[in-house]
């Protein structure tokens, strides 16, 4: 169970991965050992899953958003399929930074960046639609993005 103190750690981490143990111990007004054994179980629990610089993808050319809804499914070339294993090797594409299994009319749901709209249909049509399982796609593309952020409201 996290008290107070892991869950201001947290926190503090969220803010700046890059923030030092001592500084971190400073802001909570607690021991630097504390504060290092917090954070070395906070990860070995598996709290803490990473940490990674967060880069602007427009800046670096990825300057188109989408968001595909894929239908799945279980039957092709005549042998059963896993949809796990399907959204796997989807996830293994490098412009697919997120993949969801959902519930409604669609099975999958995935988060794409790609350099330009004649990329995104080329992904589309020449890498997700040969995956096998993937029946049909819907494809939103984003026009402008209001708030992206991997935070969590602890």
């Amino acid at each position: 169970m996290l008290d107070e103190v892991d869950l201001e750690i947290l926190r503090i981490l969220q803010g700046d991965c890059r923030v030092t143990v001592k500084e971190v111990a400073r802001r909570l007004g607690k021991p630097v050992t504390t504060v290092y054994s917090r954070l070395k179980k906070l990860e070995g629990e598996g709290y803490v899953k990473g940490y990674k610089a967060i880069l602007d993808a427009g800046r670096l050319g990825y300057s188109t958003t989408a968001f595909v809804f894929v239908s799945f499914s279980y039957e092709a070339a005549g042998k059963r399929l896993d949809q796990r294993e399907v959204a796997r090797v989807i996830a293994s594409f490098p412009e697919v930074q997120e993949v969801h299994i959902v519930t409604g009319d669609w099975d999958m749901l995935l988060k794409v960046r790609v350099r330009g709209v004649e990329e995104l249909g080329r992904f589309i049509v020449d890498k997700l639609r040969r995956v096998e399982g993937v029946v049909k796609t819907l494809t939103s593309v984003s026009l402008d993005c209001v708030k992206e952020d991997t935070s969590l409201p602890i």
